[in-house]
Formats: C-alpha cells, structure tokens, sequence
C-alpha cells in the first residue's frame, strides 16, 4: 500500500506499558517511514499528548494501543476520539485474545475508524492496517471539508440570492425602494377598494446642480452627499410614507391621509431643512437646494395610474427649476408650461413621421425690387402636411421641434431640398433663393459638411442661396454664430439679418456682422402710413445699413401706399402678400419656373409693368 508523505507526517501515538514492545512498533514504523512518533505510558499521558495538539488536531494521524493499557478505558477513549467527525482518530487496538469485546460491538463503531488486532504482532499486518486508517481518516476529512464548502457556498448563495431579490426592488446606495417597486407600491394604493379611498400627494424631489458635485469632486463625494440627503428627509417621514430613488438626483415621496394644504407645509420644511444643510468636500462647502413638486390625489374623485401621478409631480418639480430652484411648486393643468409640455407630446411622433414619411414640403414667397418690380429671389418657407393633408404652418410645429431637439434634422432637410430644387431648374434659369432656418442651426456642427457636399453634388452655384438668421439668434450666441456665418460666406453664399430692429441691439452688432442684407421687422412696417415713429426708425434703419454696404428688404408689405413710403425712406427690396404669398412652385420647361408664384401676373417684366404704374399713380395723387 502506498502512504503519502503528508499522511507520514502524521503523529502516531504509541500507547504501550511494555517497553520492548513499544520499541518493536517505534522501529518498523521508523523503517516505513514513519517518523513522527510519540509515546504514551498509560491512558493519562495519551489525554496529555492530544491536550499539547489541542490548536492542531489535524496533526494527528493514528493511536495504536494497548486494549491493557493502565489508567485507561480504551472503549471510553474510543467513544470520544474515533466517532466525532471533527475531530476523528483512528485507533489500532492491541489484544491479547480473540475473543469479541464491547468496542465492535458498541453502536458507535460503524462510523468509528478502528482496528483490532491480536498479539504477538504481525508487523505486515499492522503496516497495513496504519496505512488504511491513514487513508480512511483523510478520505473522511476531505469529504467533511468538501461537505462544509458546500454548506457554505449554499449560504453565500442565499445571502447572494436575497441580496439579489432585495435589490431587485431597492437602491443600492441608499436602500430606498427603485422606480419599479415604488411604482408598484403605488398601483396598490391607487387601487384600493372604495372604502378605503382617500386623498394625498406624491412628491418629487430633485436635487439641485448635483451633477456640478459630481463633475468638481467625483462620484464617491456626489454618493455621499445623496446619503446625506436621504438620511435628512427620511427622519422627517413615517416609516409608512413611501420614498424612493427613481433617478440619479431624482426621488418620489407619497403621502397618505393628509390635506394638499398640510402636504404644501411638509415640502415647504422639507425644502427648508436640506437648504440649512453644509456639505463639505475638503476645504470646499456646498449649498444644497431642492427643486419639489406636488401632484395631490384624490381617490374619491379620480382614478390614477402611478405613471401619471409621477409625470404630473414631475412636471411640477420641472417648474420649480425653470422658477428659480429651490422652490415647491404644485401642479396646475392650466401652466403654460405644462400645456407647452403637452403639446411637446403631442407634436413629437407627427414631426419623426413627417421626416420619415416626407410630409414636409417647401413654399416660396417672392422678394421684389422696389426700383423696379424685378424678383430679386425668394424666401424659402417650410410647411407640413397634417393627418388630414391639412397644412401646418411653421408656428405650429417649429417651437416643438427646438424645444425636443428635432430642429437640426428640419434644418438640414429644407437645406437639402432648397438645393434640389434649384438644381432641378432649366440650366439658363436665374433664380435665387434664400433659405429660412430656425435659430439652432448656426450651432449646429453637421450644417457646413452638409452643405458644401450638396453643393459639390449638385453643381449648384452657392451665390443663389442666402441663409436668413434672426437678430435675436445672432445677438444670443454671436462669436460662435458669427464664425458659423464667414465660413459660410466663403462658400460664395449671402445672409440676411432676419427681424431686424426687433432686439434693440441691432445697431451695436450690425457694425460687425458679416451679413449682405437687413431684413426690417414686420413690427416697424404694418403701421407705418400712420405712424411717424416707425418711418423715423425704416429711415435710420435704411441709411446705416446703406452705408455699411448691405441690402435692405421690408417684411409684411400688403398695400401700395406702404411700397411708395418704402421707396421714399430708402429701403431696396420689399416682400409681401401685395407681391403673392407662399406658394408651392411647379416646375416648367420655360426660364420661369415659379409659374404663378407672384400675384398679378407670371411674367417679371408684365409683373414690374404694373408695378411701375400702381407706384406712379400713389406718387401723383
């Protein structure tokens, strides 16, 4: 039988009063590589030998004894080191007669790992039974420690296990309940039976400028001062109050049973205690605000869906911020805002679609020469087609699309078509167009390439297309928009100064801005017969924008009395529903490809005919 050297190394007890018989044991074992041995007298010194190995009992490998061993029960010893499995001995046991005795007989001896056998000693026979209660004592070890790893690893497995299940409806950092709970939480309170309906508010909390802690000190220092927080608002609410953390910064409260007044008080010292508190971050200290809204419920009145009574608090936590921050506001169908947002909902897929499904369509509206009634270009207008096929005019659905980010992908679609068009047009065709792009688009970084490519695609030269941008966006991001513009410009294309007059700034950054013509605010032309304010103002408008270089063109003409008045305070070119409104244009064979487009007459020059004698009539009368 092979030993291992780990199971030689083993203590082996030698418990024998005969001197000459311990030394016959100590010497074969010696011989077959048993080297660690130690000996016992009588039963006292075998107690006295386990005690030293009391912090390593895995030491010890086997007791051989005398079954007549003095101040000893060897059926006693057995009893209490061969049949615990923590701390099994093996024990080969000396007799000195055949005959059957208590230890085989003994209950515990099935689980018990002993041998007996006969004296004289056949030292074969006893190297073999060492060897094998070796061996059985290491393959019950390893399978009581293989037993204790998998009775551990079934714990951590539950531990992991409800962990999982715990953070399946928790946060991890603060230990309040996740949106999916919550909202769960809140479905059965809205549907209780109808006795027990009630009333009472969700709250949505959101805390101020976090993201600036975040980006200045990290994440470990934003997860902190959340911690904070929470622990703040918790020792304020009943433990039956539902909290949880739906968002980075974001949390919903519910109360139960309390009036929208009393609710309003709550936020109110809510908002007040988290303002008081100081969070500090090294030599850095914090203000902390919160921006609260409140949608009350009322289950008398109403039946709710939880995702409509937290987009409700949250729009009103959404006015809080817009108000100022660190305010309550409650929720009001009748806000603009919340109307706006409504609308928002609304108009977003209809637009996607109208992208998708090529709904929108343009319209060209012609802007004229004064000095002559010659089409300079024409003004490029967006419009859509509605579910009815109904049109939709740009008022509608523009403020939509730059509120939700769509605005760029408008942008470059009426940049994009403009270009067909006019690359559509017979070779010898002239005209030119200026194309109205809302005010995101000189910040849009996809504009340029976009454009050169189509004109590098197309053949179209860039000097018939001029971009109109408005004052106020010009003056809002002005170097950026102003860089925007002169490379563009350098393509060979012209800009014009949409709405001019109608910031109160216009003078200021006329004087630099890199535009080829100024188009006068309809405000300034509408009264302008009656009012001498307003022809004071066109004049001055005229006469600087005339000596910086730049075209003049007056919005909103409608009757002739107002051209003759335009002509004689100075201002080049007019457009107007007196010279036709925004038309689809229908493409011919003919140099005139925007048939039908100007009112009066198809022609330009039967067109500035009649102009020229409406304007000579005014004059003479």
């Amino acid at each position: 039988m092979v030993i291992s050297k780990q199971l030689k190394e083993k203590v082996i007890i030698i418990a024998e009063s005969d001197q000459q018989l311990r030394a016959e044991i100590k010497l074969n074992l010696n011989n077959h590589g048993f080297l660690n041995i130690k000996i016992a007298l009588d039963g006292m010194q075998v107690y006295e030998i386990l005690r030293s190995y009391y912090d390593a009992a895995e030491k010890i490998g086997l007791l051989i004894v005398n079954e007549q061993l003095p101040q000893c029960n060897v059926l006693e010893m057995c009893k209490v080191l061969s049949s615990n499995e923590a701390s099994l001995i093996p024990f080969v046991i000396l007799a000195a007669d055949d005959q059957k005795d208590n230890i085989e007989n003994s209950e515990f001896n099935a689980q018990a790992l002993i041998h007996r056998m006969l004296l004289p000693i056949n030292y074969s026979v006893l190297l073999d039974a060492v060897g094998f209660q070796l061996m059985m004592m290491h393959e019950r070890h390893l399978r009581r420690k293989q037993e204790e790893l998998l009775i551990t690893e079934l714990a951590e497995r539950k531990i992991v296990d409800a962990k999982l299940k715990y953070l399946v409806g928790h946060d991890e950092l603060t230990g309040l309940m996740n949106r999916r709970n919550f909202e769960g939480q809140l479905r059965l309170i809205l549907g209780r039976s109808p006795m027990r309906k009630q009333e009472g508010a969700l709250i949505f909390i959101n805390l101020d400028r976090f993201s600036l802690v975040n980006e200045l000190e990290g994440f470990d220092v934003g997860d902190r001062l959340l911690v904070e927080v929470v622990t703040i608002i918790r020792k304020l609410t009943c433990k039956s109050d539902l909290f949880a953390r739906i968002g980075a910064d974001e949390f919903c409260l519910f109360l139960e049973n309390k009036a929208a007044q009393e609710i309003k008080q709550f936020a109110e010292h809510l908002r007040k205690t988290v303002y008081q508190l100081k969070f500090s971050s090294g030599d850095v200290c914090y203000n902390t605000s919160l921006s609260i809204g409140i949608a009350s419920v009322n289950t008398v009145t109403a039946d709710y869906h939880p995702n409509e009574v937290i987009s409700r608090a949250r729009q009103a936590c959404r006015m809080a911020k817009e108000h100022g921050r660190n305010m309550v506001w409650s929720y009001n169908e009748a806000d603009t805002k919340v109307q706006e947002r409504n609308k928002d909902l609304y108009w977003v897929p209809l637009i996607k679609k109208a992208l998708l499904e090529k709904n929108f369509f343009l319209v060209f509206q012609p802007v004229v020469h004064l000095s002559s009634g010659i089409v300079s270009h024409y003004e490029v207008l967006i419009r859509m087609r509605g579910l009815d096929n109904e049109v939709i005019s740009p008022a509608e659905f523009i403020p939509v699309a730059e509120r939700m980010g769509l605005i760029h992908s408008i942008d470059q679609w009426v940049v994009e078509n403009a270009i067909d068009f006019l690359a559509k047009l017979p070779e010898t065709s002239k005209i030119s167009l200026a194309i109205n792009l809302s005010s995101f688009a000189f910040q849009d970084d996809t504009l340029l390439p976009t454009l050169k490519e189509k004109l590098l695609l197309t053949w179209v030269s860039a000097s018939r297309l001029t971009f109109e941008i408005t004052e106020t966006a010009a003056v809002e991001n002005f170097e950026q928009t102003r860089q925007m513009i002169a490379e563009i410009r350098s393509l060979g294309c012209k800009f014009a100064l949409d709405d001019f007059g109608a910031g109160f700034c216009s003078f200021n950054y006329l004087k630099t801005f890199p535009v080829d013509f100024v188009k006068i605010d309809g405000q300034f032309i509408r009264n302008l017969i009656y009012d001498e304010t307003d022809q004071v103002l066109v004049k001055s408008m005229a006469e600087i924008a005339t000596n910086l270089g730049k075209k003049t063109i007056a919005e909103f003409v409608e009757t002739p009395e107002v051209i003759a008045k335009l002509k004689e305070l100075g201002i080049d070119m007019a457009q107007g529903y007196i010279f036709g409104k925004p038309e689809q244009a229908l493409l011919a064979t003919s140099s005139i490809a925007l048939d039908g487009l100007i009112r009066q007459s198809a022609k330009p020059k039967r067109f500035a005919s009649w102009f020229g004698e409406k304007i000579s009539q005014i004059e003479s009368d």
